[in-house]
């Protein structure tokens, strides 16, 4: 028994070790062409890594439809952009069927697969559509199919959704539903560039030659990384911080901070999407096990969408970040 597991420890080490070169050669083309974002390159390829959705969230102009493109190119992935409006209806994402006739003269049904037939789907200010159209996106991000007519359609594997919202821009909105928010692994907050990227953005940029990336991987190859993540081992020690990051999280569980700030808190799923993007970090950082650190780092973009504060938080100047790094300072120790 211990001859297989340490085989099988070998075989999974090895497969780390060429994931990571893999990870490292998509580091090097996203970085030719995003300047001083490593934060949400990191955040949005390690949502990609494991398997998920994720909500980018910053003002226009910082090169969120841009990296999302870019990301298609590198990872081999087949890509669609809808930009959302107010109009959109759901068979303008879904598809929808036409009636067709034959040289014979017989009519009959066919479906037209519409934009979310894709591996990777910029959902360009997703809050701008209509509750309706927005439901029609949640049945593919939770069960990678569409229903049309009755009829249950598979969408391309692996299928990710990498949406965009402005958060400045209220007015002719939707606010997501929570159950839509919870869908997505992570939420990716956009600032702005450092002096240094920012000089670098104009200066290669607007010149006659513009640099652009090349694939590294496959779809193929994404979804065997994706498994190998899966596969990583965690930690007793890891699991009780995640357990005790998400339940700190909650109102009602001891805490009284949290019964005062919170509303209402993260769900099972924050822990599941936790223990993903941990394994996901600590393989994108060269490392074979997620630690308590990881844990932490992702406490932020796997909470903040997941979380609501009471009105009397919100009056006094509070905010979700606020509140989540009060709870992984005071519970992760």
């Amino acid at each position: 028994m211990g001859a297989i597991d340490t085989e099988e420890t070998h075989g999974i080490v090895a497969e780390a070790e060429r994931a990571l070169a893999d990870i490292r050669i998509v580091r090097e083309e996203v970085s030719k062409v995003i300047y001083g974002q490593e934060s949400v390159v990191e955040n949005v390829l390690l949502a990609i890594l494991s398997g998920g959705h994720a909500l980018l969230v910053g003002v226009p102009g910082l090169a969120k439809t841009k990296l999302v493109s870019t990301l298609g190119t590198v990872l081999g992935l087949d890509s669609n952009r809808i930009q959302f409006t107010p109009d959109l209806m759901p068979s303008d994402i879904l598809g929808s069927e036409v009636l067709e006739e034959s040289e014979a003269g017989r009519r009959a049904f066919r479906f037209i697969k519409g934009p979310v037939f894709a591996q990777l789907l910029m959902a360009d200010e997703i809050n701008r559509a209509s509750p309706r159209t927005q439901s029609a996106l949640l049945q593919s991000m939770q069960e990678y199919a569409v229903t049309i007519a009755g009829q249950h359609y598979n969408l391309p594997r692996p299928f990710h959704v990498l949406a965009t919202q402005n958060p400045l821009e209220q007015e002719g909105t939707y606010p997501l539903p929570e159950a839509q928010l919870d869908r997505f692994l992570l939420q990716v907050n956009v600032d702005y560039p450092d002096l240094a990227s920012e000089r670098r953005i104009l200066l290669e940029t607007t010149g006659a030659v513009e640099e652009t990336a090349s694939p590294v991987l496959s779809a193929a190859r994404l979804m065997e990384i994706q498994t190998l993540i899966r596969k990583m081992p965690v930690s007793e020690s890891v699991l009780e911080a995640i357990l005790a990051l998400v339940r700190a999280a909650r109102p009602g569980e001891g805490h009284a901070d949290t019964d005062r700030d919170v509303a209402w808190g993260p769900g099972p799923r924050a822990g599941q999407s936790l223990m993903l993007t941990a394994r996901a970090r600590a393989l994108y950082e060269g490392r074979l096990a997620p630690s308590v650190d990881d844990v932490r780092a992702l406490a932020g973009p796997v909470l903040q969408h997941r979380m609501a504060l009471t009105f009397s938080a919100r009056a006094e100047g509070t905010t979700v970040t606020d509140v989540i790094a009060a709870i992984a300072k005071r519970d992760l120790n």
